[in-house]
């Protein structure tokens, strides 16, 4: 049956996009250079012709550089792309048209990539059977009176996941693997868990056959989704009906359901660079509409994309236009979806302006500071990029909070027992004030972060001293070498019980340090139950066993997983480790005792390996602390401080087995004494009370 004609008025250069007003939809588009614009409408995800192109008219459907439609009594559930023909003079000016192209629409609210085929995409001519489509969409949704959590973010425990790789492995036991779905199931193990937020890896949809050659020809494919190509749709591969275009449906079901459990939603995005790559990379939606405004690009010779990412491109993030529809992306996912913050990725390169030069004060970070509607949003950096701009404690801007690099590089040597980091290390748990104190920005400026999903996890932090690529089929080539680990004693699997406690012991002991430090905590996923990827620490391309959660893992290694529960629970009742303000080492209001007292410390001989200090509660009724952390070789016998009135009582000490490692509040005995042995590689904590 042959589809109808529909017809079709002017319409509206905004909203750009693809906007359904119950009368029809409107279509707009951007590109000042283009000479001639078609729209293509097709049934169906799998229909191969259109059932209808709309060729637009220069004199009424163009208002400044916006190409604009509307098509009356067209539904929701259309799907389309656009054509664009213009100048293709790519030297002189960067533009490359194609007029046999189909691009999908970057403002698009859903896309799929279901018949896409990224080596067709890089040649010249028609790719209409390869190429990706979009959706209309409905955006009628009943959020029940949901609203962004409001949560400061000295209260904030962020847990890092991969949607995927989260539910996909046969052992998580849901309906849905791998989907949005899928993790609304394990919204109960989340609360369990009692993290405040979780951060999503890429859910803007990517390009899964973005990978080099080798790592395609093993049959694997981009799996951390650092490729995005249409901002505004989440990925379908991570929905379940993808084809029916219920890609924002979906997420916003997760979203809806993990603010009733209390769990804020913070997206992980990359606006840094595209799918696109370089210039031998495929067309997709920019670099057919106006690549020589939203990539840097040579000045001499145009074909040459300007890389400070290491994926072939650099966002223009500064042009007024990209800056436009980056913070209306933003905004968009605020407004539209409810999340309630962003973490950037290589958010350094979006500080760059023209010609890759670094902005004092980039537009475009400004702007997104400054947005009424992002005014109560997250906002994270990874405040560094892949060409040696490195801008932790000096980002652009007040409110953004950055991933704290020098945090993971010296707890990670002070974890292992390096000599000479004791100054830094308490300056870092303390809330690493040399970074931002002099700017005026605060503890909670920093997240503190020990393992991410770039790099080894925990537990094979204390099982490799070297990477173990091999399987990403890039001779063991990618990933960084500078990982700071200690495989204690043996490389990889072993099955010697003191080298296995220890490594044990070690992954306490970096749960400890991470959730007793000032600054926000971030934990990443699975670390929980000592999750391993036998050393591949650039698991970006391994979409299986390797990086998928095996839950089983959270049976087997259930002790574990009560440390951190318990310790994620420590950390919650005592306002003194999750202080806005830094510690300054002055008594404190409602307590004699000062904020913060350094304990029987030689700061400067270098052989040091322990620390130890008491934090004064904030409250009436909260208890004082007294920590030690020993990551010397010995055994360090340690004065606990004399308060009068008040006995220690042991909470923690990651020496011992569970569940004497960590002590809920109504089980711990006071220390008959004021001397306490702390194990090698342990850190002990102790609460006070009225005695």
């Amino acid at each position: 049956m042959t589809k109808k004609e529909y017809k079709v008025k002017h319409g509206n250069a905004y909203p750009p996009g693809a906007k359904a007003n119950g009368g029809g939809v409107n279509f707009s588009i951007f590109s000042r250079h283009a000479t001639s614009v078609e729209l293509l409408l097709f049934e169906s995800v799998d229909s191969k012709q259109p059932f209808q192109t709309i060729k637009l008219k220069k004199d009424r459907n163009r208002t400044f550089f916006s190409w604009h439609v509307y098509v009356k009594d067209l539904a929701p559930g259309t799907w389309y792309s656009w054509r664009l023909d213009g100048p293709n003079h790519v030297r002189e000016s960067g533009l490359r048209f194609d007029k046999q192209k189909l691009l999908v629409d970057p403002w698009a609210k859903a896309v799929s990539d279901k018949h896409w085929d990224r080596g067709l995409a890089c040649l010249p001519g028609d790719n209409s059977l390869a190429a990706m489509r979009a959706v209309v969409v409905d955006d009628h949704y009943d959020w029940e009176g949901d609203k962004c959590l409001a949560m400061r973010s000295q209260k904030v425990i962020i847990y890092e996941l991969h949607v995927g790789g989260f539910t996909r492995h046969p052992s998580s036991g849901v309906k849905n693997p791998g989907t949005f779905a899928g993790l609304i199931e394990k919204i109960p193990y989340l609360q369990k868990l009692g993290i405040t937020h979780v951060e999503l890896l890429p859910v803007m949809a990517f390009d899964e056959q973005d990978v080099p050659a080798g790592t395609a020809a093993l049959g694997l494919k981009n799996y951390w989704g650092y490729s995005t190509h249409s901002f505004f749709s989440p990925h379908p591969g991570f929905c379940v009906t993808p084809d029916q275009g219920s890609h924002v449906r979906e997420f916003k079901d997760l979203v809806k359901a993990l603010h009733k459990a209390g769990i804020g939603v913070i997206l992980d995005v990359v606006f840094n660079h595209t799918a696109e790559s370089g210039p031998n990379g495929p067309v997709i939606n920019f670099k057919g509409i106006a690549g020589n405004i939203f990539y840097h690009l040579d000045y001499h010779d145009k074909t040459i994309f300007l890389d400070y990412t290491g994926c072939g491109n650099t966002l223009n993030a500064n042009h007024p236009l990209v800056a436009r529809f980056i913070i209306s992306c933003l905004e968009y996912w605020v407004r539209e979806m409810h999340v309630d913050g962003f973490r950037f990725d290589l958010a350094s390169a979006m500080a760059r302006g023209e010609g890759g030069m670094v902005l004092h004060d980039p537009p475009v970070l400004w702007g997104i500071e400054l947005s009424e509607q992002l005014a109560k949003t997250k906002l994270i950096a990874e405040a560094w990029d892949a060409a040696g701009l490195y801008q932790v404690g000096s980002f652009p801007g007040y409110r953004w909070a950055e991933w704290n690099g020098r945090y993971r590089d010296s707890i990670r040597r002070f974890v292992r027992g390096e000599k000479g980091v004791i100054r830094e290390v308490a300056t870092r748990i303390c809330g690493s004030s040399d970074l931002y104190e002099d700017q005026g920005r605060l503890p909670i400026s920093g997240i503190n972060f020990v393992t991410c999903h770039d790099g080894f996890t925990l537990y094979d932090l204390f099982s490799y001293n070297e990477k173990h690529n091999e399987a990403n089929g890039e001779n063991n080539r990618d990933g960084c070498n500078h990982n700071l680990s200690d495989n204690c004693g043996v490389e990889g699997k072993t099955n010697k019980p003191e080298i296995l406690k220890l490594r044990r012991q070690q992954v306490k002991n970096v749960f400890a340090i991470v959730l007793l430090s000032q600054g926000v905590p971030m934990l990443l996923a699975g670390d929980e139950f000592l999750h391993s990827q036998h050393g591949n620490n650039n698991c970006y391309c391994q979409d299986n066993d390797l990086t998928w959660l095996n839950w089983d893992m959270a049976r087997q290694n259930a002790d574990m997983l009560r440390f951190v529960q318990q310790m994620i629970a420590f950390r919650k009742r005592h306002n003194s480790l999750m202080r806005r303000n830094f510690l300054t080492g002055d008594p404190i209001e409602d307590n004699h005792l000062p904020d913060i007292s350094w304990q029987g410390i030689n700061w400067d001989d270098p052989d040091t390996r322990t620390l130890a200090f008491t934090l004064a509660g904030t409250e009436v009724d909260e208890p004082d602390l007294h920590v030690v952390m020993n990551m010397s070789d010995s055994i360090q016998l340690i004065e606990l401080p004399y308060i009068q009135e008040k006995v220690w009582c042991l909470a923690i000490n990651t020496s011992l087995p569970s569940p004497q490692d960590i002590v809920p509040k109504e089980e711990q005995q006071p220390i008959a004494r004021h001397r306490y042995e702390v194990n090698a590689k342990s850190v002990v904590v102790f609460e006070n009370r009225s005695g």
